[in-house]
């Protein structure tokens, strides 16, 4: 494993006013160790940027469809087409990416999701974008991304050593969040100035950033482990191998709750912003900036726990978090008060996350992590249009803060299964280690 780390610095005589400066990199290694490693500094800085122009794209595009359609339903529509091929194909992505290098799977994926942006932005540039339009280019980019995700997840512990992949996974989800909190309120300003197709191309630029990082990483190659192995066996291996896991069988199966339930109201918060509070393209860029910042915060304090924090406690105490914020939420009559419960329902949602996602890497065999991050990613993204599509259709005929109401009382009544359950699944997995001499 190449991972670049640097030693202690050695401790400058005193009075020449360096010595605050030689503690800050040590502490900040410490508390943020994967970036003791070159390659996922690359990474980061890459991945940023082009996060940023991901959800550019993604906040553009609900405001586009709001806009052309006035339609509640067809905006969930938009937002569920480019996840529903992670529910059908993020297990031969995990076949994929257990067979190729996975840094060339992420050179190819990303230039192709560059290349879908451009085009949507000339189609929208040029007034001839139609809704079936953005959902066959949004489907596309969803196919691209079944192999993409499982891909990313994996090539982490190929940039970082173990001890460090808790951060890493941390980091990685601070990312995501990072963009959530700046590509949201760029989106409102360009949206305002240029307009959706000017944010498109934007996004289509950003990708730039993460292939020259690409570029630059320098990892060892990982020989495949299954290239001989039928495809149909792999993905029969792999998600055997998860159900046989009780603490990744768990995880998965609370995460599927959780992203039908849990996370669909995102898909609503162009509509909350345009008829609840009367905001227009930069407001509803705050709110979901809201929430970003919350889960931003979230995955920093995660990776500086770097697990002394117990995983149950931390899945449990987010869950409750998230959704408590967010019921409350949906009763705010004021945008301050809203933009603090989002923020709240944001650090209670990745917490929970950010530590699940790190229980599974840690838990997997090498040889099977691009199989299970693929079954995990398909129920946390792939189940995600069943939720979108539900919120979608609830609020057309009750209204949006019930439909986000029942999402979370589930979600809520998900969490109460977990806590009761814990002690069979302590069980459980004592009995695993024993069975396989863990």
């Amino acid at each position: 494993m190449s991972a670049a780390s640097e030693g202690p610095s050695r401790k400058p005589p005193s009075g020449n006013g360096h010595e605050a400066s030689s503690g800050l990199k040590p502490r900040l290694l410490s508390a943020f160790p994967a970036f003791a490693s070159r390659n996922f500094r690359l990474y980061f800085i890459g991945q940023i940027v082009s996060m940023i122009g991901t959800w550019l794209q993604m906040v553009a595009q609900g405001w586009l469809v709001l806009e052309m359609t006035g339609s509640a339903f067809w905006v969930g529509v938009a937002a569920a087409t480019s996840t529903i091929p992670t529910l059908f194909l993020s297990l031969i992505g995990g076949v994929i990416v257990d067979r190729y290098p996975r840094k060339v799977i992420l050179l190819w994926t990303q230039s192709l999701s560059m290349a879908l942006a451009f085009i949507l932005g000339t189609f929208t540039l040029t007034h001839s974008v139609t809704l079936p339009v953005i959902l066959v280019l949004a489907f596309l980019l969803g196919c691209i991304g079944a192999v993409a995700t499982p891909a990313i997840q994996a090539f982490l512990s190929e940039m970082v050593d173990r001890s460090q992949l808790h951060s890493a996974v941390a980091l990685n989800a601070s990312i995501f969040n990072a963009s959530r909190v700046i590509g949201p309120a760029i989106a409102g300003l360009m949206i305002s100035w240029v307009g959706t197709g000017g944010a498109f191309v934007a996004n289509g630029l950003s990708y730039v950033a993460v292939i020259v990082a690409l570029l630059a990483i320098s990892t060892p190659r990982v020989e495949p482990k299954s290239v001989n192995e039928h495809p149909l066996q792999s993905i029969r291996d792999g998600v055997s191998y998860t159900w046989r896991h009780p603490l990744l069988r768990t995880i998965v199966l609370f995460v599927a709750a959780v992203s039908i339930f849990g996370w669909s109201f995102m898909a609503m918060l162009p509509v909350v912003a345009k008829q609840t509070f009367g905001l227009g393209a930069s407001g509803m860029g705050t709110l979901f900036s809201a929430f970003g910042m919350g889960s931003l915060t979230a995955t920093f304090l995660v990776s500086m726990s770097s697990g002394r924090i117990g995983a149950p406690r931390m899945v449990v105490g987010g869950i409750l978090t998230f959704t408590l914020a967010l019921i409350a939420f949906t009763f705010a009559t004021a945008v301050p008060l809203a933009l603090c419960f989002l923020f709240i329902s944001g650090l209670g949602m990745l917490s929970a996350f950010a530590t699940m996602t790190a229980t599974v890497q840690r838990l997997v065999e090498d040889r099977y992590r691009g199989r299970v991050m693929s079954i995990y990613l398909m129920v946390l993204m792939g189940l995600m249009p069943v939720g979108n599509f539900m919120i979608g259709i609830i609020s057309e005929r009750f209204g949006t803060a019930v439909a986000i109401r029942f999402g979370t009382a589930v979600t809520l009544v998900a969490t109460v299964a977990l806590i009761a359950s814990r002690n069979r699944i302590s069980e459980a997995w004592a009995s695993y280690r024993a069975t396989e001499g863990v």
